[in-house]
């Protein structure tokens, strides 16, 4: 069974900082394109960040760009989001997710597995 398990998420205040976790297992994701997502309340899920399989090229959504960073350790599975800065604006709740297209792919529908979410909130 294919699983991508997101951790890290919690309450902290603006300019805090906060580092999710994704780990995956049921198959081995080091030739995937691996990504976060984040949806915030009574709004659509948008891209944050995406790594490419070997972990050398990255992307970014402007509204978090200089403050976040994507890594991934393909020996364990796993994928990173370190996020720092944080905003109230950041609140929602933030994805994991991996896909087979090659490169860095930012849009949603390219991603075959998704991680349950966990929960990113930020005080003003």
């Amino acid at each position: 069974q294919v699983q991508l398990v997101e951790s890290g998420g919690g309450l902290v205040q603006a300019g805090a900082s906060l580092r999710l976790s994704c780990a995956a297992s049921g198959r081995t994701f080091s030739s995937d394109a691996m990504a976060w997502f984040r949806q915030a309340p009574g709004k659509e899920r948008e891209f944050v960040s995406t790594i490419s399989w070997s972990g050398g090229s990255t992307y970014y959504a402007d509204s978090v760009k200089g403050r976040f960073t994507i890594s991934r350790d393909n020996a364990k599975n796993t994928v990173y989001l370190q996020m720092n800065s944080l905003k109230p604006e950041d609140t929602a709740v933030y994805y994991c997710a991996a896909s087979r297209v090659a490169g860095t792919p930012a849009r949603s529908d390219l991603y075959d597995y998704w991680g349950q979410g966990t929960q990113v909130t930020v005080s003003s």
